[in-house]
């Protein structure tokens, strides 16, 4: 059970990065609402476990980071999913349920690109960068990739869905 709980770290840390569409200042905004969908393990020893995934989000009030609350099931085996990000200076500050230092995981920074985040994740030996994106059809795709050697190794691929009526927030100029 706890390579699940690791793998679904390295996952929830993907959806910490709901959000970025046309610029980074609706990031936060963004995450407001459900989502739900199925993700697959696309590599390692658990290659081809499927998992569906459910979440809540809620942007913090001045839109300097949000909270992520939800849960991902693989068979009978549920895993509750829990967040904290907040935006530090140019880059991303956050944890996984109670960060490296426990059973979860840390964000240690990430970067924006049009409508594309990426953020660095870590625990202990383990490194990582997911890739978020949110299209204007309320799909969300993530890609988690970990650091095996000197080559970025995709482990898990998920397609998450809006739950409900909650519109993407519109670009600022």
């Amino acid at each position: 059970m706890r390579i699940f709980s690791i793998i679904f770290s390295i996952f929830f840390i993907g959806l910490m990065t709901l959000g970025a569409q046309a610029s980074e200042r609706t990031f936060f905004t963004n995450i407001a609402g459900k989502w739900k969908g199925p993700g697959e393990i696309v590599a390692g020893k658990f290659k081809g476990t499927k998992f569906v995934c459910t979440f809540d989000g809620e942007s913090l009030g001045n839109a300097s980071g949000m909270n992520i609350d939800g849960s991902c099931r693989v068979g009978l085996f549920s895993q509750p999913m829990n967040a904290l990000v907040r935006k530090a200076g140019g880059s991303y500050r956050g944890k996984f349920l109670d960060g490296a230092a426990g059973e979860g995981m840390d964000v240690t920074g990430g970067r924006y690109s049009r409508s594309r985040l990426s953020v660095n994740i870590l625990r202990k030996d383990l490194r990582g960068v997911m890739v978020t994106n949110l299209s204007k059809n309320n799909k969300l795709n993530v890609t988690i990739s970990v650091h095996v050697g000197k080559q970025l190794v995709p482990v898990i691929g998920m397609t998450l869905k809006r739950i409900g009526t909650t519109k993407l927030a519109s670009k600022r100029k």
